[in-house]
């Protein structure tokens, strides 16, 4: 039997997110940039469970700004580093959303 191959890819997302009672945020923050690796079979697929996810985690997403796969951003020239590849991976043998980076915004 021949081993299914997967159509889904990894997404580099940068979410802002906005505030809301208990999202964790750290006091007199404004909101946050949220990088994650989020797999999906294409790019919009991977916004929409990004979105329901940090929802679900109690977190006011805003907007996202989509940089596409490992490839795009290579070909983009993006300097991507080994642990990002490792999230990457992470993202995709769990068909998950991976928090790499979060960076409050204070005013």
């Amino acid at each position: 039997m021949a081993e299914k191959t997967s159509k889904q890819k990894v997404y580099t997302l940068l979410v802002q997110v906005g505030r809301k009672d208990g999202d964790g945020l750290p006091e007199g923050a404004t909101g946050a940039g949220l990088m994650l690796f989020a797999s999906g079979v294409d790019e919009a697929e991977a916004v929409r469970e990004s979105v329901a996810i940090l929802k679900q985690a109690g977190m006011n997403p805003l907007d996202v700004t989509g940089y596409g796969t490992l490839r795009d951003r290579e070909e983009q020239g993006h300097e991507i580093g080994e642990d990002e590849k490792q999230l990457m991976q992470r993202a995709l043998d769990e068909n998950s959303v991976v928090v790499a980076q979060i960076e409050p915004y204070f005013d």
